[in-house]
């Protein structure tokens, strides 16, 4: 699919575009998960299992079900929990506004917030959720278009990244958490037309990819860019038109049987009636 947006005409330089194949998707039924808002995703190496967070703190764990082809064909949730503030039991209010996950090389969680911007390491465990410290910037963070997004690097650094940047000609900060270090903002990425940012991940080759939204009024249209670590190489993977798919929020990178990179993305259905869960699929060819 190589689709470019002219917005990247005006807002600087035109990215280079990449090749993606659109694989398929599969929509996920309300009775089955029984909630919604599916707002992050990781996804095992091998394709086979996930993880994701609502946008009103609950965390689930499942697996894929896969045809001959590797084509999502059944969803089966595995584990269901909500997200807990210590002692003050389940998450609740503009505090709750969980979007974003990734999880490290030891199997860590970690979760980020719009409403009050935060990053914590979640275990499980009722009275053991663990708040970094907070960067300078985070207090002045759009509200509810706060830590929308968040990766981990090989290196095990967390990165996340806000949903809105401010001005639309100011480019979206990416903040870097390195361990005895704190924050930092090693990068930013350009802003380019009304797309405002939804998910990331860091793939197996390293580099950084991030979902993209904008919302046209009579559906939605997606983007996945991706980046060095260092900002650098700006690509379009892919840009699709309005209502080719839902409320895409969730984005997973990892690399399949035949050694090519997966994109699996998964909707947020707002928890409306006319809107669902879907898992969407892309492969990149070249």
């Amino acid at each position: 699919m190589r689709l470019m947006s002219f917005a990247a005409l005006i807002f600087g330089a035109a990215p280079a575009v990449a090749e993606t194949e659109y694989l398929g998707s599969y929509a996920w039924p309300d009775k089955q998960h029984r909630f919604g808002g599916f707002s992050a995703l990781e996804v095992t190496q091998d394709g086979t299992s996930f993880v994701t967070v609502s946008d009103r703190a609950r965390m689930v764990d499942g697996r894929f079900s896969r045809d001959s082809d590797g084509l999502i064909d059944g969803v089966i949730q595995t584990a269901a929990r909500p997200l807990r503030n210590g002692a003050d039991g389940i998450m609740t209010g503009p505090g709750a506004d969980s979007e974003g996950l990734a999880i490290d090389a030891e199997g860590r969680r970690w979760v980020s917030f719009e409403g009050r911007a935060r990053v914590r390491l979640d275990s499980g465990a009722p009275d053991a959720p663990r708040n970094l410290p907070g960067a300078p910037d985070f207090a002045e963070l759009q509200l509810n278009s706060a830590l929308e997004a968040l990766a981990v690097g090989p290196d095990g650094a967390l990165y996340t990244i806000p949903e809105r940047s401010g001005r639309i000609d100011r480019p979206f900060p990416v903040y870097r958490f390195r361990a005895g270090m704190g924050w930092d903002v090693p990068f930013s990425l350009p802003r380019r037309g009304a797309f405002l940012v939804t998910g990331a991940d860091v793939g197996p080759d390293g580099l950084l990819y991030v979902l993209e939204r904008d919302f046209a009024g009579i559906g939605f249209r997606s983007r996945v860019r991706r980046f060095a670590l260092d900002g650098s190489n700006e690509t379009v993977l892919l840009e699709t038109g309005v209502g080719v798919h839902d409320n895409l929020e969730g984005l997973a990178v990892w690399r399949d049987a035949g050694g090519a990179i997966r994109l699996t993305m998964l909707s947020d259905d707002n928890f409306r009636f006319f809107q669902q869960t879907e898992f969407v699929e892309y492969r990149i060819t070249d």
